[in-house]
């Protein structure tokens, strides 16, 4: 099977690459078994080193890496790509490896020693996804790599440089090839993979779709999963809050990376008292961006990555609008929308009824709506599939916590939004999926405890 990645920007193949055989995918795990034993007994400080070490190869490639990006999923160049994040993801988990993997003294007496180790799982297997390809890999290949897993690196068809720039830069730096491994399969040698238990843990980010089909595959083999499996994620403004930075971050959390991110702003919630102030102020900022080709520099809003995800959002927006929604971005100020191009769309008059407020649109699109009072706000806010991340504005932080506290969600922001930070752990709940990646939990879950009971002679 040939995987070809579309490019956004004019239609055309930009790279391809042939699939593994499901023979030379079982060799590929073999070679990441057999390399994990020896990779695991190297002290952590030395796999911590090498791993940092690749990171940084993968910073002295970005000039290379950022029109890459852009022609694989259509994000701006003038964004400078990820490796800012990408680099502080990596050393953080790199910095409390030590602690995080240190094992749990229970006793150390005359008579006993109990303790609990965490050892790795094995071969840890990431699925990627494409819309922030390198800072959603990093977020498992540096803490697994740490904690002494090999690594098998599955990802996404529209962004297969991205994988073998991280291998690249990964074995420049001394870690072994079947260490770490990109590898490009099909859906089947995928499933089978897991369900023949090749892997101690598979870590997938991507659709529902996707992730039940992980489950599916794992079935009865009880392989560890984590799934991030996207959003619908909210923002609430209260009565009392600083309405020019709410504006600015939700509709930037909403618009950004023209609104394919998973922690994106998808639905806002303004107080009654602020709702009329906030709607004009965001349809200014929206109707100023310029659409266009993600390789010129002046463009703030590219293509989004595939011509059927661009339709999927014309027609929420378009079913919205025949249910009796009201549009505000002038059609005149995007003449270039068309195919992967999409233009903005603010959408107010807008119910839950309507698919563009409840199904994830991963789109720059969003709708919202006037609320009474935090009742209705957390009512409306939990009114979802998902739970990935809740933005609230106040200046009040218990009112703010006391309204998380009530939210069906992974991450409560207060006064900012769409930021992932290593020191929290990443989860969500529903339809979202399960597990948790980064921070010390991150850790817990690339690993198992096992337990030792010593009685000493």
């Amino acid at each position: 099977m040939t995987i070809r990645c579309i490019s956004p920007i004019d239609g055309s193949v930009y790279a391809e690459r042939e699939t593994l055989s499901a023979q030379e995918a079982r060799a590929a795990v073999a070679r990441a078994t057999a390399a994990q034993v020896g990779w695991a007994a190297r002290p952590l400080s030395e796999r911590v080193a090498l791993v940092q070490a690749g990171v940084a190869r993968v910073g002295e490639m970005n000039d290379e890496i950022v029109p890459e990006i852009a022609w694989q999923m259509g994000r701006p160049v003038r964004y400078g790509g990820e490796f800012g994040g990408f680099n502080e993801r990596a050393s953080y988990m790199a910095e409390i490896a030590e602690s995080a993997l240190a094992p749990i003294e229970v006793e150390d007496s005359g008579a006993f020693r109990r303790v609990i180790k965490r050892v790795p799982h094995g071969v840890v297997f990431v699925v990627a996804p494409w819309n922030y390809p390198y800072m959603t890999a990093i977020n498992t290949v540096a803490p697994a790599l740490i904690a002494g897993n090999t690594v098998m690196l599955k990802h996404a068809s529209q962004t297969p440089l991205v994988g073998e720039r991280m291998a690249a830069a990964f074995h420049a730096a001394g870690i072994p090839e079947d260490v770490f491994q990109n590898v490009f399969l099909d859906h089947t040698t995928t499933s089978e993979l897991i369900a023949e238990r090749s892997f101690g843990y598979v870590n997938f980010t991507g659709s529902v779709n996707g992730g039940k089909a992980m489950e599916a595959a794992a079935s009865g083999t009880f392989t560890g999963l984590g799934l991030e499996l996207g959003g619908k994620d909210p923002g609430y403004v209260m009565d009392d809050a600083d309405l020019d930075a709410a504006v600015d971050t939700l509709i930037d959390g909403a618009m950004f990376n023209s609104g394919q991110c998973c922690c994106g702003i998808e639905r806002i919630y303004v107080a009654e008292s602020l709702f009329d102030r906030f709607v004009e102020k965001a349809v200014a900022i929206v109707s100023a961006y310029k659409l266009g080709n993600p390789l010129d520099p002046v463009t703030t809003l590219g293509p989004m990555a595939h011509v059927r995800f661009a339709d999927e959002v014309r027609g929420q927006v378009a079913d919205a609008v025949a249910a009796g929604a009201k549009a505000h971005i002038d059609q005149a100020l995007f003449p270039q929308d068309g195919g992967a191009y999409l233009m903005p769309q603010i959408l107010t008059n807008v119910t839950h009824d309507m698919r563009v407020m409840r199904e994830e649109s991963f789109g720059p699109v969003v709708g919202i709506m006037p609320v009474r009072d935090d009742a209705e706000a957390i009512t409306l806010m939990n009114d979802s599939d998902f739970g990935l991340t809740a933005s609230l504005w106040t200046k009040d932080p218990g009112r703010a916590e006391a309204i998380g506290d009530q939210i069906e969600t992974g991450t409560v922001f207060l006064n900012r939004a769409d930021y992932l930070d290593p020191g929290l752990c990443w989860t969500g709940c529903k339809d979202t999926g399960r597990g948790g990646g980064l921070s010390v939990i991150g850790y817990h879950n690339l690993t198992r405890p096992k337990s030792y009971h010593l009685k000493k002679a």
